[in-house]
């Protein structure tokens, strides 16, 4: 899947895989983030 130059939603977990460490990821393949967020689902 080619993300370069889309625009990304992110949603994280506080127990699994943080917003910001996604973020970095996709801004890694040229994505862009509009929206980052890290949430706990209980």
């Amino acid at each position: 899947m080619d993300l370069k130059g889309k625009q990304v939603i992110i949603v994280g977990e506080r127990d699994g895989v943080p917003g910001p460490a996604i973020e970095e990821c996709v801004k890694s393949v040229g994505a862009v983030p509009v929206m980052v967020q890290t949430q706990c689902f209980v």
